[in-house]
């Protein structure tokens, strides 16, 4: 008898969960709170389509080549069809500075290094609609989960057999030999399992940043080149453009919590459009004959990095139930890794359903490779907001003066590894194979060879450096401030 497995979401997490399980002799089942998308194209989608439990929906969004890998080996049409609707795709060609471009020469891994780049509505879109063809699989819009459906016994591990709740108002059960929670951060999961007595570790701390995203279409050519990056970083603000599909891109704001008035204000289009063309390397691009917005400042806040364990410090493990996304891990979107965290938990819970029948075995496999493959990202992430936090604090004090070493640690950062990377093709390809999560973190900058590199570039000075450093991605904070009429 085939195994049935009852998904909750089709969120990102819900649909990779269904491509990593397909094809096979499953049934898989999709419970979606939201209605379908709107009928129409991936226009009508990005205007009209409700997504309640999806707060990032219309922020940027860059998809990394990890998470292209695993759709271009497992369902390659998927990969065709996102072409067909638009989505671009970002080779390592592109990424290289003009200064490189003239000398480079392919490598075999090289084919790897592609990033996807749409507008989120369209991928999922695209993603749903492949989805609800695959045999085996049935997506269930307009389904309210409230509960889990437990079985519980004295001495025994508490068992996940279902869900229950409401499909258009009519209440509901729906059972399952597995249950995969792809609800989201709006998931009441642990909620519930904790009340009924399963310990559920979770360690959280803030991200400390707030993001601001406006979308555009392009009415013509590109802006002129520019030597000046449109993606930066000022401390005080964290700067992006992203391509997408169809003639579009969006442009990200990045705040720091603490700066409350810069905060208050970039939800303002005007003030959103006004620090836009602060930024040398972002006001070509807003230019009237260049491109049109077409959408209000969308802004998200109180982000957390948070990570949880279903399965304890003593190895008891919750039985048919298996977390996957934002239900699982949470990271600060800033490097864009959440949807590539839960293309990698899908595949990592495929192969451990292939490889073990047995439930608490089941579970214990998927938190401990969960745990080598991911955490390491994520405590990368959790380290560089610390500092980021730190940073902003400092910048608000007008008596602060970093200490020596912090001085040698930034200058080592900006002055060695970022100019090396810039002067070196072979760091490039290393420290972009960690950005995607092809490689592990730290991995490229701890080898002695690349270390021996960025040392040597280091040591030149920056007066010797200097062609290697992009001009200033603009202004400092103060005249930022004054420019935008902010407190």
């Amino acid at each position: 008898m085939a195994e049935t497995v009852l998904v909750l979401g089709a969120g990102m997490a819900g649909l990779f969960t269904a491509l990593a399980l397909t094809p096979g002799d499953r049934e898989i089942t999709i419970l979606e709170r939201d209605p379908p998308p709107p009928e129409g194209g991936v226009d009508a989608a990005f205007a009209d389509w409700r997504r309640r439990g999806v707060g990032q929906l219309r922020h940027s969004h860059g998809f990394l080549a990890r998470l292209r890998e695993v759709i271009r080996h497992r369902h390659p049409a998927l990969l065709d069809a996102l072409r067909a609707a638009g989505c671009r795709e970002i080779v390592f060609a592109d990424m290289l500075p003009a200064a490189l471009s003239k000398d480079y020469a392919p490598e075999p891994g090289d084919s790897e290094l592609v990033i996807l780049s749409s507008r989120r509505t369209t991928f999922e879109l695209v993603m749903r609609r492949y989805v609800e063809a695959l045999p085996g699989v049935t997506l269930v819009p307009d389904a309210f989960v409230r509960e889990l459906v437990l079985e519980t016994a004295p001495e025994q591990p508490i068992r996940i057999k279902g869900a229950a709740g409401e499909q258009n108002g009519e209440p509901r059960t729906w059972l399952a030999d597995v249950v995969v929670d792809a609800q989201g951060r709006l998931s009441e999961a642990r909620e519930q399992l904790i009340a009924a007595g399963v310990a559920i570790p979770e360690e959280a701390e803030p991200c400390g940043i707030v993001y601001f995203t406006r979308h555009y279409r392009r009415l013509g050519p590109d802006p002129a080149a520019s030597a000046i990056p449109s993606n930066g970083d000022l401390d005080y603000l964290k700067f992006g453009r992203f391509p997408a599909d169809n003639d579009c891109f969006s442009i990200t704001l990045a705040v720091p919590e603490i700066e409350e008035g810069l905060r208050a204000a970039l939800v303002d289009p005007d003030v959103f459009e006004k620090a836009c063309s602060q930024l040398p390397g972002l006001a070509g691009w807003i230019a009237p004959d260049i491109a049109t917005p077409i959408s209000r400042v969308f802004g998200m806040g109180e982000l957390t990095n948070r990570w949880r364990r279903f399965v304890n410090a003593e190895q008891r493990a919750l039985l048919g139930y298996f977390a996957v996304g934002d239900s699982l891990i949470r990271t600060n979107p800033l490097l864009g890794r959440g949807c590539s965290f839960a293309a990698v938990e899908s595949e990592l819970l495929a192969t451990v359903l292939d490889e073990a029948s047995d439930p608490a075995t089941r579970a214990r496999l998927y938190d401990a490779r969960v745990s080598e493959t991911l955490r390491p990202f994520y405590e990368e992430m959790r380290d560089q907001d610390r500092a980021s936090i730190r940073r902003a604090e400092r910048a608000l004090d007008p008596d602060y003066r970093p200490p020596l070493r912090a001085r040698l640690l930034r200058s080592f950062a900006e002055d060695g590894a970022a100019v090396a990377v810039r002067s070196d093709i072979g760091l490039l390809r290393a420290a972009m194979r960690e950005f995607n999560m092809i490689d592990p973190p730290r991995t490229w900058i701890r080898k002695p060879a690349n270390i021996m590199k960025i040392i040597g570039r280091w040591a030149r000075g920056r007066a010797a450096n200097a062609a290697l450093y992009p001009p200033p991605p603009g202004p400092e904070r103060g005249k930022m401030l004054s420019a935008l009429g902010v407190a």
